[in-house]
């Protein structure tokens, strides 16, 4: 078994990203700029907002945290989102979800301008994706594709299952391996003989929110298992596979933590640079 150290691949694209941007200092220039905007105090939320500050500062980048009460209202929020997407000096947007319920997450995140949407989930970045078009792709499948190249893994002609059909996850890496030539499955909370369909994936990827859901006899002998799943049980992060028992049947795996979730914010970063040389053609 391989362990798929999403920690140490991160680490080294973050070192990658910090010498341009040291460059574009010397030479003068201002550094990207990343705005994360925030509603209520979510715990995961509030986890996640600081591993991004921390990771972009590192990198030389600017964080800039706006975060409002729960109780805002939705013409609030907006006007703070275009505020926000007028600041020339503001390369890359995100909108940290879950929001309240109040709110409505899919007009809030289309809101975002297509050039800062660095988390990809604006509904023509999705298009461009589906299309097969350059775009800004989602954070958490551009890190786990990102890890699969570093490890020098081929998905070409082998059988991927998902599990899991969100918009931030499941449905744009099942593109994304599609698109690698991967034969893709996709399975979900009505899928029937679960089991039977995950025990036959060459490469399996699993984003449910269910800690420790997949077990030893849902996997075939030297699968590739990404764990995207991060779940908080008796103040312990694990993943949706159990990792214990599988770890010693496949070729490959993610740990939890450590595995998928440095490489997200690695690729978030990565998409904020991108985008603040597309805006600045001259750098």
């Amino acid at each position: 078994m391989i362990l798929l150290d999403g920690r140490s691949i991160a680490e080294k694209r973050n070192n990658e990203l910090k010498l341009k941007i040291d460059e574009l200092k010397e030479s003068g220039i201002r550094v990207p700029t990343l705005a994360i905007i925030q509603v209520g105090n979510d715990a995961a939320s509030n986890s996640y907002i600081k591993g991004k500050i921390k990771a972009a500062k590192k990198v030389g980048m600017i964080p800039l945290h706006f975060h409002f009460e729960d109780h805002i209202s939705e013409k609030e929020l907006e006007e703070a989102i275009l505020n926000i997407n007028q600041d020339n000096n503001i390369d890359g947007v995100i909108l940290q979800l879950p929001l309240p319920n109040h709110l409505n997450e899919a007009k809030l995140t289309n809101l975002i301008k297509i050039d800062k949407d660095v988390d990809g989930f604006h509904i023509l970045n999705k298009g461009l994706l589906f299309e097969g078009k350059p775009g800004i792709r989602p954070a958490t499948p551009q890190g786990i594709i990102t890890l699969l190249n570093e490890y020098e893994i081929d998905v070409k002609g082998l059988n991927a299952v998902v599990v899991g059909r969100s918009n931030i996850v499941g449905v744009p890496i099942s593109k994304m391996l599609l698109d690698l030539n991967a034969t893709v499955t996709i399975c979900h909370s009505k899928t029937k003989n679960l089991s039977d369909i995950t025990s036959k994936a060459d490469v399996l990827i699993v984003a449910i929110g269910k800690p420790h859901f997949i077990t030893n006899n849902m996997v075939k002998n030297n699968a590739i298992v990404i764990d995207v799943g991060v779940n908080r049980v008796n103040d312990k992060l694990i993943g949706d596979v159990d990792f214990e028992n599988v770890k010693e049947k496949v070729s490959y795996i993610t740990p939890v933590p450590k595995g998928v979730g440095p490489m997200t914010i690695s690729a978030l970063l990565e998409n904020t640079y991108k985008v603040f040389l597309k805006k600045n053609k001259e750098v």
